[in-house]
């Protein structure tokens, strides 16, 4: 049995015979977990009528503890700012994040979450962790935990904090 990328891998060793397509086999394979993660059915999210994205800009909040600016939530949920801008525009509209502009400056607003919104996220934060679990539970817990190693050194070259990078 072999997964998607292993056929694409496949295809571009036929049309190029002798190119290194190894890349492929790591990227690839980040790309396609995470564009199955993000378009999948993400079980209590879907129940609430939210995104993992909308969900992310809720989590931040709560974990941050106190009022956040757009920016700053695009730095922590790692998303662009016109990606939150259209985020939180949906979950003001819900009710579940409000926004106070800045006393010396107008331009700049400060967001944080309602009762309601802090409500939703300790009641489905549980939920949502049991649910990624259940992801990841055909992995034993030495992969997952050499997964998160991998990846995690993955994130620092990407991320050019490991000091040392081949081009």
């Amino acid at each position: 049995m072999e997964d998607a990328v292993a056929g694409v891998l496949r295809q571009w060793q036929q049309a190029f015979p002798g190119l290194d397509t190894e890349p492929i086999a790591v990227i690839g394979r980040i790309n396609r977990c995470a564009a199955l993660l993000q378009q999948g059915s993400t079980g209590p999210l879907t129940r609430e009528g939210l995104t993992r994205s909308e969900f992310d800009i809720l989590g931040a909040l709560r974990r941050i503890g106190h009022e956040l600016t757009p920016t700053q939530l695009a730095r922590e949920t790692f998303a662009s700012g016109a990606a939150v801008t259209k985020r939180l525009r949906q979950l003001e509209e819900r009710g579940l994040v409000t926004r106070r502009t800045d006393e010396r400056d107008r331009r700049v607003s400060h967001l944080s979450l309602t009762a309601s919104g802090g409500k939703l996220v300790d009641r489905i934060y549980p939920e949502l962790l049991a649910y990624d679990r259940a992801l990841l539970s055909g992995l034993t817990a030495e992969e997952r935990d050499e997964l998160a190693r991998s990846l995690g050194r993955l994130l620092l070259v990407l991320e050019g904090s490991s000091g040392s990078s081949s081009a």
